[in-house]
């Protein structure tokens, strides 16, 4: 019988984590290649299936036809490969990660999906850690976090997860007495709820909408968006919040003012020290996220 011929794993690894990053320049950095070394492995790749998998232009790289019907089929096997190799290892009895997670993406976005993620790594368990200053601790106490952010720190490696819209939340009675379009005057006399890390929020909201400066308006600060989704439905204030937040909530005691969508300054990030990718709880649950598109 003869022995089929293995194809080149590193060249798999390579093609595998471009297509998943959508950038050669990504995927080396993730790997520690330069992009002529990524280049060479994609290349070693192509000659080894004797078809182009990417068209290069500049700095970009582009799956083509052939290329993403290899990437579909060749894909899940080497994720059932993966996972057969981690079911085989005692090594990697039980893979432990160390995430820190804002509490109200804990809720809304994250753990409606970890059954998903335990069924495919049944060897993967979290550790949650919803303190304060997730981004300082990672590294140290945290293997990632999940944050909330303008931009991360630049030494971290990091992935956006979305892009928003601020709104200003509150419950419907206020919303109804106020209008679709409530004044500046009518604003003046609220309660603001602000998130103590998030300040720019207000401050890009009052300026899209025009309202003026609102220098003498109540504003109570929460650290925690659960509490301030809270406080708006029982009608305590207005809190100044993600469009995202409101429509996950699904919670029919709040409405929305006014209907501009104002973008946020602030993103949901995934981040870790780039040496952590070489671990793999981290890798896992990276490359997971991304592809689940949490």
């Amino acid at each position: 019988m003869a022995i089929r011929r293995f194809p080149p794993l590193r060249a798999l690894e390579a093609f595998s984590r471009t297509v998943r990053l959508g950038s050669a320049r990504a995927a080396a950095q993730e790997l520690g290649l330069s992009p002529s070394a990524l280049s060479r492995r994609i290349s070693a790749l192509e000659a080894f299936t004797g078809k182009k998998l990417f068209t290069r232009a500049r700095q970009t790289m582009e799956l083509t036809d052939d290329g993403r019907a290899f990437f579909d089929a060749v894909n899940p096997q080497l994720e059932a490969l993966s996972r057969a190799i981690e079911a085989q290892s005692d090594r990697l009895r039980l893979l432990r990660l160390r995430l820190g997670v804002l509490p109200l993406f804990g809720a809304q976005r994250l753990f409606p999906r970890l059954a998903e993620l335990r069924r495919l790594h049944t060897r993967l368990h979290i550790d949650i850690d919803t303190g304060p200053h997730l981004e300082d601790r990672v590294g140290d106490a945290l293997d990632a976090a999940i944050i909330l952010a303008q931009q991360p720190a630049p030494q971290l490696h990091a992935v956006r997860l979305d892009r928003n819209f601020v709104h200003a939340i509150c419950n419907r009675a206020l919303a109804d007495s106020l209008g679709p379009t409530p004044s500046a005057e009518k604003l003046a006399q609220q309660t603001f709820l602000l998130h103590t890390e998030l300040p720019d929020s207000f401050a890009a909201w009052k300026e899209a909408l025009g309202v003026g400066p609102l220098e003498d308006v109540a504003i109570d600060h929460y650290d925690s968006g659960q509490l301030m989704l809270e406080a708006a439905a029982q009608g305590l204030g207005i809190a100044i919040m993600h469009d995202d937040h409101l429509r996950r909530s699904a919670d029919p005691r709040l409405a929305s003012l006014f209907s501009r969508q104002i973008e946020s300054p602030y993103s949901y990030w995934f981040v870790c020290q780039p040496a952590a990718l070489e671990e793999r709880p981290v890798r896992l649950f990276h490359d997971w996220l991304i592809k689940a598109e949490i």
